[in-house]
């Protein structure tokens, strides 16, 4: 299918439908068994590139290989621009003493966590037992990092957090468009950059007929009956998972790799992740060049002209290798919503970038994400094989400020249980500051701030578990507890466009300095918010190509 084909089927697809909200991260997947033992631990550095080395200078140099470090990278290089990606997680590229290069979620290893000595499984019980193991400490590919009473999961690799999500690709109902990204013109987003994102992402829908009959989605056709006979609607939403493969991989013609529960620690075939889309097209150019293992610690002025750009090279333990300092014309930062906000903040704090506006660091959310399980009567058995990727969810968004993600627990046996990740329209955003003391940036979320998110998803279970005479499972996240409100898969905002930057990423203060990330979204996208981070960076960046360059 050619890119016209395919950018004119998925935009008139998602205009059709109308999809709404849903989660591109499978938090039902859990840590059940572990093995530990130390496997030789591989740096993948980078395969097809050389890191980059100290004293060069670089026309751009993008800070981060998420999503919209990923645009950046891809529509400067078809303009002509060399460009370096500095990346803190590893390639991803080099198989494991099993041949694969990630991780079962069932059985996490040293790749599975970043710099961690005990896995951090967003499900903490099951069945009675904690979930948690020891690890050995690696540069694995999910970071949960904890802060300001919330962990917030994060990629760490080449593609960021595209190795790590369930790929769900929404884009949000216009409606709501204006209270997700007041300043951008929703027009524009809808017509041209939405679009131009979900063509170039590959986003596709699940073959419903098919939906309707494979075993690996009876856990999703269980929470469909259970919705629709509450009056809920459920809806399908489009994904960045390769259906066709996972057909194969039901019929076993293929390595299986969703329907074996892979998803929370790396996908090792059908996702469409940003290595074999946007990043592929993008070293396809041979203009762009990646660094794995590196972090950037200081962005400065430089008296030359442009930036000096302070790099540190890791090993697989997390140990500084070496220390760089490079200049680059510009910088774009791509660090995710919590990367990228606590350089800035640190950066305006030390003096390194004084100028740097008081907006930056505010304006943080979560996407007002809320887990929790139903425990279903026995004529209601949810599989005991399930695709860890989801395909649909359940919508009381304008009624109720919720939309619920019909989530998978692929633990491999049958549990009697609905399982469900919410986003919700939670008003709270919380702010980074410079904590000198510490020598630290800290967030000052409120861990009662999930309040109204618990709220607004009891608005579906609470009729759900009256209408079908169910109840909560309280066996998840501890002792007694109902919802999982300590974690955010969704980071948003911290360096908000129009507020921090101006309304295309331009960081004020500071020509030549650019945020092209989650960061400059306002904490909530009322859905999972890859695509619209993908769709703004695809707009800003056109923007910037043809008037800054």
């Amino acid at each position: 299918m050619s890119d016209k084909s395919l950018h004119s089927k998925v935009s008139k697809g998602v205009s059709r439908r109308g999809f709404i909200a849903g989660t591109g991260s499978i938090l039902g997947a859990m840590a059940l068994s572990v093995n530990a033992t130390p496997a030789q631990a591989r740096t993948s550095g980078a395969a097809a590139d050389s890191p980059i080395g100290s004293g060069v200078r670089v026309p751009v140099l993008i800070i981060g290989s998420g999503y919209g470090g990923s645009v950046a990278a891809l529509r400067l290089a078809q303009a002509g621009v060399d460009v370096h990606l500095i990346e803190m997680g590893m390639a991803w590229d080099t198989p494991g003493n099993d041949g694969k290069i990630f991780a079962n979620t069932t059985k996490p290893d040293y790749r599975s966590y970043w710099l961690r000595t005990r896995t951090k499984a967003p499900l903490s019980n099951f069945l009675g037992f904690p979930i948690d193991k020891d690890v050995p400490k690696y540069t694995g590919i999910l970071d949960a990092e904890e802060m300001g009473g919330i962990i917030v999961y994060q990629g760490r690799g080449v593609g960021g957090g595209s190795l790590v999500n369930g790929g769900m690709a929404v884009t949000p109902k216009r409606q709501n468009f204006s209270a997700i990204l007041p300043t951008v013109d929703a027009d524009e987003m809808y017509d041209t950059y939405y679009p131009r994102a979900n063509a170039a992402l590959g986003v596709g829908l699940i073959d419903p007929n098919w939906f309707d009959t494979v075993d690996c989605y009876q856990f999703a056709r269980v929470g469909r009956k259970h919705a629709q006979r509450s009056g809920f609607p459920f809806v399908f939403v489009p994904d960045v998972y390769d259906w066709d493969y996972m057909k194969q991989e039901v019929a076993g013609t293929v390595p299986k790799s969703a329907v074996d529960g892979e998803i929370l620690y790396g996908n090792n075939a059908g996702k469409k992740s940003l290595q074999k889309t946007y990043l592929a097209a993008a070293r396809a150019t041979g203009k762009v060049t990646v660094s794995p293992l590196h972090r950037v610690t200081t962005v400065s002025p430089s008296g030359g002209g442009g930036y000096t750009v302070v790099i540190e090279q890791l090993n697989t333990s997390g140990g500084v290798v070496t220390t760089k300092t490079v200049t680059a014309d510009r910088v774009f930062f791509a660090a995710g919503s919590v990367g990228t906000s606590k350089l800035l903040v640190r950066l305006k704090a030390t003096g390194a970038l004084p100028n740097l506006n008081d907006e930056v660091g505010k304006g943080w959310g979560e996407n007002g994400n809320v887990m929790c399980g139903r425990a279903n009567h026995m004529w209601d058995p949810t599989g005991k094989v399930q695709a860890s990727i989801p395909c649909g969810g359940i919508d009381n968004w304008d009624a109720g400020g919720a939309f619920a993600e019909v989530a998978p627990l692929p633990t491999g046996i049958e549990t009697y249980a609905s399982f469900y990740l919410s986003i919700t329209r939670n008003p709270h955003r919380a702010e980074f500051t410079w904590n000198a003391a510490a020598g630290r940036v800290d967030l000052n979320w409120q861990t009662t701030w999930k309040q109204p998110s618990i709220n607004m998803a009891k608005t579906i279970f609470d009729r759900i578990n009256s209408k079908e005479g169910t109840i909560y499972r309280t066996d998840l996240f501890g002792t007694n507890k109902i919802w999982g409100d300590h974690l955010t898969y969704h980071p948003l905002g911290g360096a908000v466009l129009g507020k921090a930057t101006d309304n295309y990423g331009r960081l004020h203060g500071h020509p030549g300095l650019y945020v092209i990330d989650g960061a400059l979204i306002p904490g909530n996208t009322s859905v999972n918010p890859f695509v619209t981070i993908t769709a703004l960076a695809e707009r800003n960046i056109e923007k910037i190509i043809a008037t800054d360059l």
